[in-house]
């Protein structure tokens, strides 16, 4: 018994000297020290820490989120490089010239793993940072879920936008139904040169971008273009609800249906589009539906005949079934139903259908004339008009001469 007494106290001296106070001390001092964000629009944002232990740092991660609609979780995981030590300052920077840039107000949920060489481990806890574009002097006018940010203009500039903006909200809902469900950013840079100067590699045709995913809006617009501002506000925030209405996993909606309700909803004059298809009318060549549901051409001229032909085939649609049809469609392509699919579950024909009467419609609307032919194919005729001139001055020439001569024999 004494024995046994004897053991079971030798135990407990081991136990206690293993967990000593200098142990549990040593264990409980890997700490985080500071940890902080900084962000330099549009390009980047540098991510830096410092922490602390007791034995060598060994390993530094850090996990990351963009804050944007989507159905899975995405969490980007970096493990950062620095030289194994007690106390370690170390630092990543996420390049957006490498990897595309983030909108103006957009939002980073981020989060530090440390692990030390004993095998203590501490994470922070979650952190957001804003990525705005700190380089202007923003202000700002809400109204329901839309909130306009500008820095050019004063406030009847901006509540003229807001106004535009609602009542854009107004014709999309009287034509198909569909509303706005989450708030929306709209961010109006002063012109087209300091939009393009938030963007990373930006097309040099920008002039405005609905970043659907974010629920925001970028826009280059100065009180001198304010009649062109308000029909670009009413065209990108079509985009941003029609992809809120249509959003789904399996597959974005064909683009005739996204630019054509945008197009009819921005509220500019149809006679340029109509113009467009009254040419192609004329010339036989129309892009047919099935071609205009993959994003539209490069090359000017069919890119603007893209545009006006969406624009013709969604009135076509709206005009000859109605509003409850187009916003039936619209919930369909939320389903993640296919083109095909979607068309003939609403209407009772597919792609190739809806072509052949949007055809017949504008073959009928837009048919060729003469005054139409001599505008789409002047060149012929002024070609064919110096020929016949030509031809006429050559047979008076000649009967001149027969004349001439007639009168010089019998004289």
């Amino acid at each position: 018994m004494i024995k046994k007494l004897g053991f079971l106290a030798l135990a407990v001296c081991l136990l206690l000297t293993f967990l000593s106070p200098g142990q549990v001390a040593a264990q409980s001092q890997l700490k985080i020290l500071d940890s902080s964000v900084e962000a330099d629009f549009p390009s980047r944002l540098t991510f830096d820490l410092s922490a602390q232990s007791g034995v060598d740092i060994s390993d530094v991660r850090l996990r990351y989120t963009i804050d944007r609609i989507r159905f899975a979780q995405v969490t980007s995981e970096i493990k950062v490089p620095f030289v194994p030590a007690t106390t370690v300052n170390t630092s990543w920077v996420w390049d957006m010239r490498l990897t595309g840039g983030l909108p103006p107000g957009s939002r980073v949920s981020y989060q530090w793993t440390v692990t030390d060489s004993s095998g203590n481990r501490v994470e922070t806890s979650l952190s957001r940072v804003q990525f705005d574009d700190n380089r202007y002097d923003w202000q700002s006018l809400t109204q329901d879920l839309i909130t306009i940010y500008w820095y050019n203009g004063n406030d009847a500039f901006a509540r003229e936008l807001m106004t535009a903006s609602q009542e854009a909200l107004v014709r999309l809902k009287a034509s198909t139904g569909a509303t706005l469900s989450q708030p929306v950013k709209l961010y109006i840079y002063g012109n087209t040169q300091d939009l393009q100067g938030s963007m990373i590699f930006p097309q040099e045709w920008t002039g405005g971008v609905a970043f659907t995913r974010y629920g925001i809006i970028a826009i280059g617009i100065n009180p001198g273009n304010l009649d062109w501002g308000k029909g670009a506000i009413a065209h990108e925030l079509t985009h941003l609800v029609v992809h809120q209405m249509t959003l789904n996993p399996y597959g974005e909606i064909p683009t005739w249906l996204d630019e054509g309700l945008s197009t009819n909803i921005e509220g500019s004059s149809p006679f340029q589009y109509n113009a467009y298809v009254t040419r192609a009318v004329a010339k036989n060549n129309l892009i047919s539906v099935r071609s205009l549901a993959s994003p539209f051409s490069a090359f000017p001229d069919l890119s603007y005949l893209s545009y006006a032909e969406s624009y013709s085939i969604v009135g076509f649609l709206i005009s000859q079934y109605g509003q409850d049809k187009m916003l039936q469609l619209l919930n369909t392509f939320r389903q993640g139903s296919t083109y095909d699919g979607a068309l003939k579950t609403v209407y009772g024909f597919d792609v190739d259908g809806l072509n052949d009467q949007w055809r017949d419609h504008v073959n009928a609307l837009y048919g060729v004339t003469v005054s139409d032919v001599v505008g789409t194919n002047s060149w012929v005729f002024i070609l064919v008009g110096v020929a016949f001139i030509a031809i006429l001055f050559l047979i008076v020439w000649q009967v001149r001469t027969r004349k001439a001569r007639r009168g010089g024999t019998g004289g």
